[in-house]
């Protein structure tokens, strides 16, 4: 059975409306600690035509400190569970095996852990049993670290094979191959150089893996890199990489501003 996530024929890609219930995360972190406001934004992105919607409370930007378990679960189930009881698609995004557990019982569908369910023993087992949609995330490191000097031999074929382990372990654990999506982790560890070629690969994962490919490119450094943009000014730079990971074959693409991303996505994926 084929993802449910795979961009239909014709249609646009599906956007991932981003939800920081963080104070530190590296765009609009502290915007929405509180749970109201949280939920207020999450339907918001939701009305606008967000697919999912991704709800985090640990910030995973280079350099962040880890938050507590207890600190991320009171930051997102009362998120999750809200936003879930008004229809609305949600991830979570976590690395901790008993944050996935809890936000998958208060209606969260999927599980996005940019560790790729590797950094904490028991996520591989909560997600098989859970029965939720998983997205691996390639990261070279961690948050703490990633920057520091990445390298890589050839970054596609590295991240390829790493896809290719994991995809493997979960099926082993009993992960169906249809809840399974790819994201190349685009400034998880990575220089400017990999992310180029790593947007440029999409099409290479499409058809190597049969699988859809998440691309988060919002706001990210790379961009700044390139032009100079501030992080709160690179809606341009986001829109212009996102239609060219649609043309190179993406199927999600993870977004902060919906209202503006829509705009380029519909052309985009008319385009492509």
């Amino acid at each position: 059975m084929s993802s449910r996530w795979l961009r239909p024929t014709d249609n646009d890609v599906w956007m991932m409306g981003v939800l920081n219930c963080t104070p530190d995360s590296f765009s609009d972190g502290g915007a929405f600690v509180d749970s109201d406001a949280a939920i207020a934004h999450g339907l918001y992105m939701h009305k606008q035509g967000a697919a999912i919607i991704d709800v985090g409370g640990e910030s995973t930007r280079p350099g962040a400190t880890p938050a507590s378990q207890t600190e991320e679960l009171a930051r997102v189930i009362p998120v999750i569970a809200e936003l879930t009881r008004q229809g609305c698609t949600v991830s979570v995004d976590t690395m901790k095996a008993e944050v996935m557990r809890q936000a998958v019982d208060a209606g969260a569908s999927i599980i996005n852990d940019v560790s790729a369910l590797t950094h904490d023993a028991g996520s591989m087992h909560v997600a098989a049993e859970s029965g939720a949609e998983v997205c691996l995330m390639h990261m070279q490191g961690n948050p703490e670290t990633m920057q520091q000097q990445p390298e890589y031999n050839d970054v596609v074929q590295d991240v390829a094979d790493f896809f290719a382990r994991r995809i493997e372990a979960c099926l082993q654990a009993g992960i169906q191959t249809s809840s399974i999506i790819l994201d190349p982790g685009i400034g998880f560890g990575k220089r400017l150089q990999d992310n180029l070629a790593l947007i440029r690969a999409v099409s290479h994962f499409k058809t190597t893996f049969d699988m859809p490919v998440l691309l988060g490119l919002s706001r990210k450094s790379f961009l700044g890199q390139l032009t100079g943009a501030s992080v709160d000014e690179r809606e341009l730079e986001t829109a212009v990489a996102g239609a060219m990971g649609i043309a190179y074959g993406a199927d999600v693409l993870r977004i902060h501003d919906v209202v503006q991303q829509k705009r380029a996505i519909q052309v985009a994926s008319a385009l492509s």
